[in-house]
């Protein structure tokens, strides 16, 4: 019997790694062809592109979450007519980008030309024509100059009568000066200004604190379009002596948020005691960015001397603002001194600053009086409040008339008995108190003479009289504050303190005074143009600080309103 023969085994041995391939001898004669094989090889495998990665699944999704056929016809008809609309609208809007251009266009043509030569002080053409309007050059002087291209060194003849006192006006029209030769209107100062909105620059605007409200230009937009804007307060040496600035500071913020007016900064100055200047050399330092810098303001807000104030001040360290020194607008107290911009090399690090034309405002009281009275409404030194009645009478205001100067008449309704008023502004206009029964007389009779302005019997004559008629019902709340002030535009404003007259009885009690009513009534009289305004009380005087209160704010409404600075 055979015997079986035996199964064969299979053994599994784990794979050794290659061996390492020898290094071919360069002796060996294929060596340099399988070198270079091998070299192409693995270029070859190394250019080779890589896999791209798996598409992504699309935007829309996929399987359940895919549009529906219905989902992607609606989507394409939506966007066919929005394409549709955007063609429909293009003409409409080529057609506004054209307006725009034209009047951006037109409005750039009525800045002065590089080429025209200007009176260095008041920015009016230089010419030879005739004699005593702005800008007249004798021509002598003119041909002198022109040859040896010294134009711009020239002051025309109207600027060096302003620079001894005289008072020579040149602006007639709504807002301009009645009496005097009037060379220019108001409207065309105005219209010099509309090429400012197409502008990239920094605007600086100038308020009088004195009268703020009169010199505030509500709408400084139309001018400054969407450029930024830091404001000045000018004049704060007016105020009365003891004030605290720093209620004053807040007092001007709250009235430009109010005011709804948005602003980089508030800056308190003073051009004769340079306060506050350095502040706005900084700020503006900081924000101008290599743009034109621009003065703007109503007319004799102190535009001009602001710029002398500053100029002054960076002398010392920029040598550009110190030769301009030497050719400086003119400084008058008549409105209107200036009358095109003036452009000044005044920045070391690149931009010009512009002087501009003050905005004449019809509903001031400068507006109405006769140009020579003019000087009668600028103070020249600082203001004191004048108290009626006095605190050593017993002669309460009910049924009283009270007139400032020619220009205000304030009939007292109904007020407490120690009601009393206090007067700021300039100490040329004399206050008068009468009856109210016999005030229609007494103002006829002494208007031109003791009512002044207007000044003289012939100015009288034509005065249009005080046609304008406010009544005022002035409530209050607290007894120990003024109630509010009463702003007459381009003069100044009158405080109301329900009970400012000290009370001669101890045992006098305030329930028994404020138990009548809680409101003043008062009748205001000005020349019709003239504007009124019922305001805040204006924290002046030592005894401000007492009374004044500062607006209790959240964090986000801090953060959002402008800082002052002095």
């Amino acid at each position: 019997m055979a015997s079986a023969c035996p199964r064969p085994l299979f053994l599994s041995f784990p794979k050794s790694p290659a061996p390492p391939l020898a290094v071919p001898s360069k002796h060996h004669p294929s060596a340099t062809a399988s070198l270079s094989v091998s070299t192409r090889a693995r270029a070859a495998s190394s250019s080779a592109p890589s896999p791209s990665p798996s598409p992504s699944p699309p935007a829309d999704g996929v399987g359940p979450a895919a549009p529906t056929r219905g989902d992607v016809y609606l989507g394409r008809q939506l966007a066919a007519a929005a394409a549709a609309g955007a063609r429909a609208r293009a003409p409409e809007e080529d057609a506004e980008r054209r307006r725009r251009r034209k009047e951006k266009r037109k409005a750039l043509a009525k800045k002065t030309p590089s080429g025209v030569a200007c009176c260095y002080g008041c920015g009016a053409p230089l010419h030879t024509g005739e004699e005593g309007s702005p800008g007249h050059v004798e021509p002598a002087t003119y041909d002198l100059k022109k040859r040896h291209n010294q134009l711009k060194t020239v002051l025309c003849g109207r600027c060096k009568l302003l620079s001894h006192g005289h008072m020579v006006t040149a602006v007639g029209g709504h807002g301009g000066y009645p009496g005097g030769k009037q060379f220019v209107s108001a409207e065309e100062l105005r219209e010099k200004l509309s090429y400012l909105r197409h502008e990239k620059a920094l605007i600086v605007k100038l308020v009088d604190i004195v009268d703020f409200n009169g010199s505030f230009l509500s709408r400084i937009r139309d001018f400054a379009g969407a450029n930024p804007i830091v404001l000045v307060i000018t004049k704060v040496d007016l105020l009365p002596r003891d004030t605290d600035l720093n209620c004053i500071g807040d007092w001007v913020v709250e009235s430009v948020v109010r005011k709804k007016l948005n602003v980089l900064s508030v800056h308190l100055t003073s051009s004769k005691s340079l306060v506050g200047i350095t502040g706005v050399i900084s700020e503006i330092q900081q924000e101008k960015k290599a743009r034109d810098v621009y003065i703007l303001g109503s007319a004799n807000v102190g535009k001009s001397a602001f710029i002398s104030a500053m100029l002054k001040t960076m002398a010392y360290k920029d040598p550009v603002a110190a030769a301009a020194q030497k050719y400086k607008p003119i400084q008058s107290a008549v409105p209107g001194t200036t009358l095109g911009p003036i452009q000044i090399e005044a920045f070391l690090g690149g931009g010009k600053l512009y002087d501009t034309p003050g905005v004449h405002l019809h509903h001031r009281q400068a507006a109405v009086i006769h140009a020579d009275d003019l000087p009668s409404l600028a103070p020249q030194s600082r203001l004191k409040g004048r108290c009626f009645p006095a605190n050593d009478t017993d002669v309460g205001l009910s049924g009283n008339t009270l007139f400032w100067g020619g220009l205000v008449r304030i009939d007292v309704v109904k007020a407490l008995p120690r009601t009393r008023l206090t007067f700021y502004g300039p100490k040329k206009l004399s206050i008068n108190m009468v009856p109210t029964t016999e005030a229609d007389e007494f103002y006829k009779r002494e208007v031109g003479v003791m009512l002044t302005p207007p000044t003289g019997q012939e100015r009288a004559e034509g005065w249009c009289g005080l046609q304008g008629v406010r009544e005022l019902q002035i409530k209050y709340e607290e007894l120990d504050r003024p109630a509010s002030d009463i702003a007459i535009s381009g003069l100044g404003w009158i405080a109301v303190e329900p009970l400012g007259v000290p009370s001669s009885d101890p045992d006098s009690s305030v329930e028994e005074e404020d138990g009548d009513s809680g409101e003043l009534h008062l009748r205001v009289h000005v020349p019709k143009p003239v504007e009124v305004f019922v305001r805040a009380p204006l924290p002046v005087g030592k005894a401000a600080s007492q009374w004044y209160r500062y607006q209790e704010l959240t964090e986000v409404e801090e953060e959002l309103r402008p800082k002052w600075h002095y």
